[in-house]
């Protein structure tokens, strides 16, 4: 019978480890997407650093949450022998690789928005510090109970904040944080004559798509094998993500009138917003979720690009800041019994829970931003940008004629 125990022990733990280790690589895989919907959104003269930005981001992202991030989320480092981060079929080793797939998804977002005019090594440092210290610190404090922030939302409310795969916060920080990154960076050059917005088409339609359909079809690791073990993976949550999917295309479609741009982010939205509560809702509440978050998306970016003249090129903060927000609060309505969920939830809490991620977001990277700014700068120069980020910073561009 021991003999028995060990093998089922083992087959359990390395299962376990191969599961999360599928979740990491389709999230790994998300990177490319978050890649080509830049470069199909961007001018042609800064395509190629749109691609180089993600996976250098990347890399410092990786450096800073393994040294860093990941200690002060889950005060676990891994500064130790091989042999011991081995054990357990290295379950702890691929857990953090998983995460720090969702780390670096904060550089990725963040670089959407402060496209086309912002200089490249001092958005990779702030990316580091981003990464490092801003995001885990709020990752502990909700998915670690770092604080005794989520016991004091329980015994007040009667449950935690609850975000099972991060509306809040991943995508909610990350687009926070862009938004005081685009306002400290300001407007792209021409973007606007006389108090009037000039249109900056997307330069290629199909790689924006692509991205697009990369990211939708990464998201099912993102948000299923957030579960991190097979006993808790659900198919609640996979036919939620559909659904939130599919109710954010739609209402893109329509509120965007036809625009293929609105249309392929439209999934993204709905994504977002159920990350939430995808394992609480029911299919029809996460519907209602994704098609509120499309809508939103849409009216959003419109009103901030000719309304208030902000110049958040892939409309980074209304699908990831906004929706993911509606999303923390979307898990309090639509997770509750009330409304066919799984119940468990405060609506109260998935309130000052977000209200805290948006908190946290702005005042980290007016800090860490602000003072990149104050020494070193953001911005490219008027000729750099003229020129483009491709032939300024990595002196080649996109296409060659030749």
């Amino acid at each position: 019978m021991e003999n028995i125990n060990s093998a089922v022990e083992i087959l359990i733990q390395s299962s376990n480890t191969l599961f999360i280790l599928l979740g990491a690589i389709m999230v790994l895989a998300m990177h490319a997407g978050f890649a080509f919907l830049e470069v199909g959104t961007v001018r042609q003269k800064n395509q190629v650093n749109a691609l180089v930005k993600i996976i250098a981001d990347f890399g410092f992202s990786a450096i800073a949450y393994f040294f860093i991030g990941y200690w002060v989320a889950y005060d676990i480092t891994f500064l130790s022998s091989a042999e011991q981060l081995s054990a357990n079929s290295g379950y702890e080793l691929v857990k953090f690789f998983f995460l720090m797939t969702f780390a670096a998804a904060i550089p990725a977002i963040i670089s959407g928005g402060i496209a086309e005019r912002a200089r490249f090594y001092p958005m990779l440092v702030g990316s580091f510090f981003t990464v490092g210290l801003v995001y885990p610190f709020f990752e502990g404090l909700i998915w670690n109970s770092n604080y005794g922030f989520q016991d004091w939302l329980a015994e007040t409310f009667g449950a935690p904040f609850h975000d099972f795969a991060g509306s809040v916060v991943v995508h909610s920080v990350g687009g926070w944080i862009a938004l005081v990154v685009v306002a400290m960076l300001g407007i792209r050059n021409g973007r606007y004559r006389g108090g009037r917005l000039i249109a900056f088409a997307p330069s290629n339609i199909p790689l924006l798509a692509l991205g697009a359909w990369i990211l939708t079809v990464g998201w099912f690791g993102f948000n299923v094998m957030s579960a991190q073990t097979m006993g808790g993976i659900s198919g609640l949550v996979a036919v939620n993500s559909l659904m939130a999917m599919v109710g954010g295309i739609i209402t893109a479609l329509f509120v965007g009138k036809n625009d293929p741009g609105f249309i392929h982010n439209g999934p993204l939205a709905g994504l977002v917003a159920v990350c939430a509560g995808s394992d609480l809702m029911h299919p029809v509440g996460a519907l209602v979720t994704g098609a509120v978050a499309g809508a939103l998306f849409v009216w959003l970016f419109t009103y901030i690009q000719n309304k208030l003249m902000l110049d958040d090129v892939l409309g980074v903060w209304p699908l990831h800041g906004v929706c993911g927000a509606w999303g923390g609060i979307a898990a309090g309505i639509f997770g509750s019994e009330a409304f066919g969920g799984l119940g468990g939830i405060s609506l109260a809490s998935q309130f000052i829970g977000t209200i805290a991620g948006i908190v946290v977001a702005v005042v980290g990277s007016a800090i860490v931003y602000g003072i990149i700014k104050k020494t070193v700068g953001l911005r490219l120069t008027d000729e750099e940008e003229y020129n483009g980020a491709d032939l300024s910073i990595h002196k080649i561009g996109a296409i060659n004629e030749d």
